[in-house]
């Protein structure tokens, strides 16, 4: 009985691994690991005092509802590509190559208007890299869990 449960442990045991993958968005062909930012608390901070953002690294903000978004880069110390979505996950707005603020006042970095529900943030010139247009869409791999 052993001899037959141990190779099928061995197959099954890959499985297990590709289950467990870290949370990841793809856009354009490229897979970037994020982190979720889904409670007021999380999307406040965002990526706030970090000195460096890996090229396939980024930050998505998770919102309950679909409205026009601003965001800041107050204590932001890298610049930023800032990604509007729609609840379709489709490109609504791009705000690139954002800089960092320091100290007050900070410029703000609307969706134009444009309503969203996910925020994407990357290493700034990404975007450009990409080729990125409004309508490209977004995928989410990973449970963001419950968002506030």
């Amino acid at each position: 009985m052993i001899r037959f449960g141990l190779p099928a442990l061995l197959f099954l045991a890959p499985l297990g691994a590709l289950a467990a993958t870290s949370p990841a968005v793809t856009l354009h062909g490229a897979t970037f690991s994020t982190e979720f930012a889904t409670d007021d608390a999380s999307r406040e901070l965002g990526l706030m005092n970090r000195t460096n953002l890996a090229a396939d690294h980024s930050m998505l903000f998770v919102f309950m509802d679909d409205q026009p978004r601003a965001f800041w880069m107050k204590n932001t110390l890298i610049p930023l590509d800032i990604l509007y979505f729609d609840k379709a996950r489709r490109l609504v707005a791009m705000q690139l190559d954002a800089q960092p603020c320091k100290a007050d006042p900070c410029a703000i970095y609307p969706s134009g208007g444009q309503y969203a529900r996910y925020v994407l943030e990357l290493k700034a010139g990404t975007a450009g890299k990409l080729g990125l247009t409004l309508g490209d869409t977004l995928a989410i791999e990973g449970d963001p869990g419950t968002v506030r």
